[in-house]
């Protein structure tokens, strides 16, 4: 038992920092512009689901998801930079990829749920963090990290509110840069591991 609660602190803090929920904060209040408060608590609780379940089916079942579909960790960091890479342009530059309504309201919560919060470094985390600490003290450690990230996503509007909107517009363009950045790292690093 002493050595639970330094488990679950360490477990917590890897999973909170791969999270990085800050990092999603000007994405999700760009994406939930103009949506009732309502629809943004909806997209938020999307969002913490996606990456949630996600999270907890590669905790539970491990690597062993990836020998069934034949696939690797390797393929899985180009495929999420790929859509990180999309993303990060769409924020960089202003492009709108989605046109009518419905996909409009459940892009943010999709988008953010995966592969922004549960990409291939939270899923290789979670693995690693189960087999060096154990499973029940990830689990736990992953429903806290959880919780925060939809408080922080539920009130990202308001943590944005004290910057301004030509701030808020500014962080969201640089940080569109630097997800692109971040998934042509993941691409190489799974073209590497593929062997290309």
């Amino acid at each position: 038992m002493a050595d639970f609660f330094p488990s679950l602190l360490y477990a917590f803090a890897t999973l909170f920092i791969i999270l990085d929920p800050l990092l999603s904060v000007p994405i999700f209040v760009g994406l939930t512009k103009e949506r009732p408060a309502e629809e943004k608590t909806r997209q938020a609780g999307i969002a913490v689901v996606v990456a949630g379940v996600l999270l907890f089916v590669f905790l539970i079942f491990g690597s062993l998801i990836f020998d069934i579909l034949g696939i690797t960790l390797a393929s899985f960091q180009v495929a999420g930079g790929i859509l990180l890479f999309i993303l990060g342009m769409q924020e960089a530059l202003g492009i709108e990829f989605a046109h009518d309504e419905k996909s409009r309201q459940n892009m943010a919560g999709v988008i953010i749920g995966t592969p922004l919060l549960c990409g291939p470094g939270a899923i290789t985390t979670v693995i690693l963090l189960s087999t060096k600490i154990s499973p029940f003290v990830t689990a736990i450690a992953l429903f806290l990290c959880l919780g925060v990230t939809w408080l922080i996503l539920r009130y990202a509007a308001a943590i944005l509110h004290v910057l301004g909107s030509t701030i808020t517009d500014i962080v969201a363009r640089v940080l569109g840069m630097f997800l692109a950045a971040i998934a042509v790292k993941l691409i190489a690093e799974g073209a590497i591991g593929l062997g290309w």
